[in-house]
């Protein structure tokens, strides 16, 4: 077309204005699917009269006619070189556009097509779904006959490439079975998987596509047209908001056993997936082999041989009794080789490895630890062994917690993985330790009690308990069974228990105050445990997701365990910091940014950390820490922050509307105050809790709240015009939550007061 103004289909004769009749298909499941793919078959068929030469060829969805009911189309217009296909495909493309369905495209003969998808492995595998629509079939045909059998000749030397591009999406999407909020189509063991798996087993090289792995393809499917249906537009990411309305038009229980469905079924994707690659690999490469042309067997530990790039027993190790603890030793030995076992292996241990004893042989023990310590091999490990019922009979614990929902929004995976991807963190700080044994079991065993009746979510609730109190016990009982001594499974109790001690008082406390240190210092008792705890802390962040840490709730931690540590090496309780010298001297009011530091001075008044907060919501910076005092006359805050957008403000205009802030000025009070404003909004009611004996000059009213821009200063500002003097305050941020701890000057012993006062805080929310 030569016009830059993009044509209707009324524009243009020949061109039609009806719609596809797919938008009444109700319906979720394989039936509707087809009535779809039926549907848009027959409007496109109206819109290419029949031609030689010419021929519309569907790919994609449409192609294997598994339509979704948001979905797109994916269409080839095939022609063998006949005049004005570009006019003929605008007659084809411009009705589907106008019709509102999203649609990829391309015109091509069919050498072009096959040219294509011999330099483009993703082409490739896309034309294994072509499907002739309307036209000339016999072209159509032609295509799909040759683009199957070039692939069954190329598809072992592609393989590899393919499978490098897999790699990228996996690491990019992640893994569809452990993710809380996981992408249905490209996460791993998602929809595009099993497109993998047809493109195998279309190669001739395993039978891939095994009735457990069809049945779960249906399942996806039906968990995406429920998606879209519940949605209402095309969108492959199951997010938490969206997975009880999901559940519900399923027919399922509710959302969590909808996500446990949907890791059943990815992790079969998954596995069939695995078990086809090591069958490529076979076939592409072979292993070495003897004199006699068999693989060769190489030992890699007691019981254990490489065979064919896998791990199998020694013909020893097959007797009339065998050793209990060899499923976890032919486990560690694949997590340390980083070798799949073989799966006539696994299937023999899960039917014929006796169970272990109460307390566990020593070997059985060290196994679990070198498993645990492996590093990168310990995922693939222990999902192998999972995917055969292995771990059940190590750990009758792991049946509650496989697949177990979080709900947490900071959490990525869901708790079984959460549990083993702590582990593998903690190898990373193994030589960081005294006991790096009891660091890996106490990493793995840290979030046990999560899940159980009565558990609440890190014990931000009152009439919830929190899962590390309920954890410890059952840590230390399986530490029992294990076989560790009894002071060793107490050790363990504690870390479960005192897994959150560090983060929560770094972030939330006052770390200059004495009370502070000694009380971290009286729960932890010992070096030892503080430097497993102290790594703990990091590997449980580093498996949580991202949100769970940063450089400022590291350096808080740190300071923390270093000041720990020096009441514990010498009984002696560090002395508080002394204020930044530059504050103290010099004419008012004093204004210093340094990095993530905001540090203010000006004549002794009420009222100057709300000044501050504020002004620095009004340039979009969230406060993490702040300490006001008074030396000298003068009024001195200094705050830690960093920016709410990712972006750091000007310096220049932040500091003069800090001056002038300071000093009064009123159109900045009156921008602060419209801001503070705007920024409400509504949630769940917010809760104050005072801890009475946690400060050593100080009452601390902590704040459960929404997070919101400006609320800092609508809080301070509150306390302020109710009498309270604030001494420090800390913001630790939950996700979309806030928990605000403010130091109160004074001993609060009324009740009558404490309740004014906290009317107030709850009013300024």
């Amino acid at each position: 077309m030569t016009s830059s103004t993009r044509s209707t289909a009324s524009d243009t004769p020949g061109f039609t204005d009806a719609r596809p009749p797919v938008d009444e298909v109700d319906g979720i499941g394989e039936a509707a699917r087809v009535r779809r793919a039926e549907g848009y078959d027959a409007w496109l068929g109206s819109l290419l009269p029949p031609r030689d030469g010419i021929a519309l060829v569907a790919v994609g969805g449409l192609g294997r006619r598994q339509c979704a009911p948001h979905g797109d189309l994916d269409l080839v217009l095939l022609h063998a070189g006949v005049p004005g296909v570009d006019e003929l495909a605008a007659s084809l493309w411009y009705p589907i556009w106008d019709a509102g369905v999203r649609l990829d495209h391309s015109v091509r003969t069919l050498a072009e097509a096959l040219s294509v998808a011999q330099d483009d492995v993703k082409v490739a595998l896309a034309l294994l779904d072509a499907r002739f629509v309307a036209g000339d079939r016999a072209l159509a045909d032609s295509l799909t006959r040759t683009a199957v059998d070039h692939w069954r000749r190329t598809a072992v030397r592609r393989l590899p490439a393919l499978r490098e591009i897999t790699g990228s999406r996996w690491r990019t999407h992640g893994e569809l079975a452990f993710l809380l909020e996981g992408d249905l189509k490209e996460a791993a063991g998602g929809l595009r998987d099993v497109g993998l798996l047809r493109a195998i087993a279309t190669a001739g090289i395993t039978d891939a596509l095994r009735p457990a792995v069809r049945a779960a393809h249906l399942r996806l499917l039906d968990t995406r047209d429920a998606l879209h249906r519940q949605v209402g537009r095309r969108v492959d990411r199951l997010v938490a908001q969206e997975r009880d309305g999901v559940a519900g038009l399923l027919g399922v229980a509710d959302g969590d056993a909808l996500l446990r469905r949907i890791a059943g079924d990815a992790r079969t994707i998954s596995h069939a997936l695995d078990d086809a690659w090591r069958a490529a690999d076979r076939l592409r490469s072979g292993r070495r082999r003897g004199g006699d042309g068999r693989p060769v067997r190489r030992p890699v530990a007691r019981d254990v041989v490489e065979h064919d790039g896998e791990l199998v027993l020694a013909r020893t190790a097959i007797g009339a009794r065998p050793d209990p603890s060899l499923s976890l030793r032919i486990a560690a030995a694949a997590a340390t080789t980083r070798l799949p076992i073989a799966r006539a292996t696994c299937e023999w241990l899960a039917a014929y490895c006796p169970p272990l004893p109460a307390p566990w042989p020593p070997a059985a023990r060290a196994a679990l630890i070198t498993l645990l310590g492996a590093g990168p091999g310990l995922v693939p490990a222990w999902e192998t062994c999972d995917r055969y019922g292995l771990i059940d009979g190590w750990l009758p614990e792991w049946t509650r917690l496989r697949s177990l929902p979080q709900h947490n929004p900071v959490h990525r995976f869901t708790l079984d993985r959460h549990l083993v991807q702590t582990a593998y963190e903690a190898s990373r700080h193994t030589r960081e330790v005294d006991r790096p044994d009891l660091l890996l079991l106490g990493a793995f065993l840290h979030d046990i009690g999560k899940g159980l009746p009565g558990e609440g979510a890190g014990g931000h609730e009152p009439a919830f308990v929190d899962h590390s109190i309920v954890g410890a016990p059952l840590a230390e009982a399986i530490a029992t069974r294990i076989g560790l001594p009894e002071a060793e499974a107490a050790l363990i109790g504690t870390l479960v228990r005192l897994h959150l001690l560090l983060p929560d008082v770094a972030t939330r406390r006052d770390l200059s105050d004495p009370k502070t240190v000694a009380g971290v210092a009286e729960q932890v008792g010992d070096p030892t445990t503080l430097d497993l705890l102290h790594a703990l802390v990091r590997a449980d962040a580093a498996a949580t997701g991202p949100a769970a840490w940063s450089d400022w709730k590291g350096r808080l931690v740190a300071e923390l365990v270093a000041r720990v540590r020096t009441a514990l090496d010498t009984g002696a309780l560090p002395a508080p910091p002394a204020p930044d010298p530059a504050l103290v001297a010099g004419p008012l009011p004093v204004v210093h940014l340094q990095g993530d530091r905001v540090s203010v001075a000006a004549a002794d008044r009420r009222g100057l950390l709300a000044t501050v907060a504020g002004c620095l919501a009004l340039h979009r910076l969230e406060v993490l820490s702040a300490d006001a005092s008074t030396v000298d006359g003068r009024a001195l805050v200094e705050c830690r922050v960093q920016p709410r957008y990712g972006l750091a403000p000007d310096p220049i205009a932040l500091s003069a509307d800090l001056r002038r802030a300071v000093d009064g000025d009123v159109s900045v009070t009156q921008r602060l105050r419209g801001r503070a404003l705007a920024a409400r909004g509504a949630g769940a009611a917010p809760r104050v809790v005072w801890h009475r004996e946690a400060a050593t000059d100080a009452v601390l009213l902590e704040l459960r709240a929404a997070d919101a821009a400006g609320l800092l200063y609508r809080v301070t500002c509150a306390l302020d015009e109710a009498g309270a003097q604030v001494r420090a305050a800390r913001i630790a941020t939950l996700g979309g939550d806030v928990v605000d701890a403010f130091y109160l000057v004074g001993g609060w012993p009324e009740d009558a007061e404490r309740a004014r006062l906290e009317a107030a805080v709850l009013a300024a929310v």
